[in-house]
């Protein structure tokens, strides 16, 4: 769901949430109202699901972990009759549910299309069970649920770029069969592994022979994450460093953890779901979770279940871009305080999707070196660095398919600039850069399509792409 999420950022963030949290109410969506929208403050123009929306297993091939990894699930929305199916990989830590509400929205705008939302092998190893019992706050946080150990997992040092790349390819040939055309896309870092594909060699067949068309979304390569003021760490000395400490068994990321919700790989991850489960299910009742939140987390009043995810997810209350949206505000009063929705992402979308519980919008167990890889990949080239790393990043110059970008505030332009030089680089026929700066980084993935700039653009390049298939 995230690129990357720099300790000092999330350290910060949670210290600048509880400073503003007592003064929250009465703060508007400021973001969304600069940028000369109308707020949809109740997800005005939302589609509902356009048909079935099946979550099949594909088998890939074998990566060495536990029994029943060896494969990745898609999320299909939209007829399989479509012609042209976009094929959207998440980003950092997120999953495939960050795509389902965009997806319906494209569908229902873009006749002939059908969407696949991507969950990596990784998903395989997180316990969702207890989603499904009566009482999931207590079969996660009294610690009854399954947990994969760093130190029973070596296997998860290998399951880097490389394996993803693999994954993927069998999704996108799966995609393609009988000739329908696939466009490839994903959200920040899954922008980059977008574009990876694209640029891969796979035994002497460029990626971006399988597609027809890239749509990147808040990510890329380049320099795309360069605005964020969290420059990649991918020197030669940089990447020896880390991968020893994987090797050490270091395994999982634990970049979330920063958050202050709990130290093991997966513990903010199940924080978020939960909030959003009980935010679904009862988003006026008083909060279960904030008696159980750490101290440095904890609202000075009591809070709905509805108001606990936006403290959660609201830019307002001082967490990272990179994990918010904007949302509205805490009420300004009442013997417990609800959530008042003014901003572009009602807070009952970003409940629908966290709640899953199958498909997730998180990652429980993201690779470090996936992470790895994905920095080197940031150059964009053939070197010394990526082929030690068996990153066959040979294609690059040689891409022929047309090119979708999108960015928010969270980059400050670097994500378009990025993208100007990969066309540049390249062959390319013809891209499309837009830039909404009155969103956050997940913005993009839960807003309704009345506040909704991604949508609105990347049907217009999916109408293109499709040509008859797509009618204006």
């Amino acid at each position: 769901m995230t690129s990357r999420l720099p300790r000092r950022t999330v350290l910060g963030g949670m210290i600048g949430g509880l400073a503003l949290a007592s003064a929250a109410a009465g703060t508007g969506a400021g973001s969304a109202l600069a940028a000369g929208r109308t707020p949809g403050a109740t997800g005005q123009g939302a589609v509902g699901p356009v048909g079935p929306e099946p979550y099949v297993a594909l088998a890939v091939g074998a990566g060495g972990g536990p029994a029943g990894t060896d494969r990745v699930h898609v999320l299909k929305v939209g007829p399989d009759t479509a012609g042209t199916v976009l094929v959207l990989v998440p980003g950092m830590f997120g999953a495939a549910n960050d795509f389902r509400l965009p997806a319906r929205d494209l569908v229902a705008a873009v006749p002939g299309t059908q969407v696949w939302a991507l969950d990596r092998r990784e998903e395989n190893l997180a316990d969702r069970t207890g989603f499904t019992g009566p009482d999931p706050l207590a079969y996660y946080l009294d610690g009854h649920y399954r947990t994969q150990d760093p130190a029973a997992s070596p296997f998860a040092a290998h399951w880097g770029l490389p394996l993803t790349l693999s994954d993927l390819r069998t999704v996108v040939r799966a995609a393609g069969r009988g000739g329908r055309r696939v466009v490839l896309g994903g959200h920040s870092w899954g922008a980059t592994t977008a574009l990876a594909y694209a640029a891969w060699d796979f035994d002497g067949c460029p990626g971006y022979r399988d597609l027809a068309a890239l749509a990147v979304i808040d990510g890329g390569v380049l320099g795309a994450f360069d605005g964020t003021g969290d420059p990649v760490a991918d020197s030669p000395e940089q990447v020896r460093e880390r991968l020893a400490a994987i090797e050490a068994g270091a395994v999982f990321d634990l970049t979330l953890s920063g958050v202050g919700l709990g130290s093991r790989a997966e513990s903010t991850q199940i924080w978020y779901q939960l909030a959003g489960h009980y935010a679904l299910h009862d988003p006026d009742g008083r909060s279960v979770l904030q008696p159980r939140l750490p101290e440095a987390l904890r609202l000075p009043y009591p809070v709905t279940n509805a108001a606990l995810l936006g403290f959660l997810v609201d830019a307002d209350f001082g967490w990272p871009n990179a994990i918010t949206v904007h949302s509205g505000h805490l009420a300004d009063s009442g013997d417990v305080r609800g959530w008042i929705n003014t901003g572009i992402t009602p807070i009952g979308r970003v409940a629908e999707s966290y709640a899953g519980p199958v498909p997730a919008v998180w990652e429980w167990y993201w690779p470090a070196r996936l992470s790895v890889d994905l920095d080197v990949t940031d150059a964009y080239t053939d070197s010394p660095l990526t082929r030690s790393l068996d990153l066959r990043l040979h294609h690059a110059a040689r891409l022929d398919i047309p090119l979708y970008a999108f960015g928010t505030s969270y980059a400050k332009g670097t994500v378009e600039e990025a993208a100007r030089r990969v066309v540049t680089n390249s062959r390319i026929p013809y891209a499309t850069y837009e830039t909404d700066t009155g969103m956050n980084h997940l913005d993009p993935l839960f807003a309704p399509p009345s506040d909704n700039t991604l949508t609105h653009t990347l049907a217009r390049f999916l109408r293109r792409i499709g040509g008859a298939d797509a009618p204006r």
